[in-house]
């Protein structure tokens, strides 16, 4: 009975992550309020107020659906493939997360928080959009880091230029991508643009 009660819980709170989901992409943040997301997902307000403390910690726990964290995808290609080498291990994780953004919920959060979140109350988009490339920069430098040290990288370029070179082009992608997904698609572009950017670094 307990794990049916914890089940259901689960499911009311991803239940109003959809509400919040679809009325912030309709709406944006800020002209969405709690009340219009417990209506959209069918419950009352006290519902929401259960599972979030305010719009704030629904909104980051909206982000938490898509988040990519360079260094979990970098272990799951470490875990499937057969010792891939640091600049191997890199592309490959672009690969995939370009792979997962072309998901319509990746792709409606991430357009959410670039383009349909305004400041509002204790919501700062552009401190958490720092916050997420901060987070993928350090895991990303220490992959390059290893390419480094394994001679993988030309003599004239640093770990730290190289990350920063492919934090650049992923940004703008990423950025000309929401703004046109279907014409832009970033999967194709995408892989082809960090394939040839990664052989230009190489050693």
């Amino acid at each position: 009975m307990a794990r049916r009660t914890k089940a259901e819980a689960e499911a009311t709170r991803e239940a109003l992550l959809d509400a919040a989901e679809a009325l912030f992409y309709e709406k944006g943040v800020a002209r969405t309020s709690l009340e219009q997301i417990a209506r959209r997902a069918g419950m009352t307000r006290g519902a929401v107020y259960w599972h979030f403390k305010n719009k704030a910690d629904l909104f980051h726990a909206l982000l938490e659906r898509v988040r990519l964290p360079f260094e979990d995808l970098a272990r799951a290609i470490e875990a499937t493939h057969d010792n891939p080498s640091p600049l191997e291990c890199i592309r490959l994780a672009c690969h995939e997360s370009f792979a997962r953004l072309q998901e319509p919920r990746y792709q409606r959060i991430h357009s959410i928080l670039i383009h349909r979140c305004e400041f509002f109350s204790d919501i700062d988009p552009l401190e958490m959009q720092r916050q997420m490339k901060r987070d993928c920069l350090a895991s990303m430098l220490d992959t390059f880091q290893d390419a480094k040290r394994c001679g993988q990288l030309k003599d004239s370029l640093s770990a730290e230029l190289a990350t920063d070179m492919l934090q650049c082009c992923i940004g703008g992608l990423f950025h000309d991508w929401l703004r046109d997904p279907e014409e832009l698609p970033i999967d194709k572009r995408g892989t082809a643009m960090i394939d040839t950017l990664l052989d230009l670094m190489r050693a």
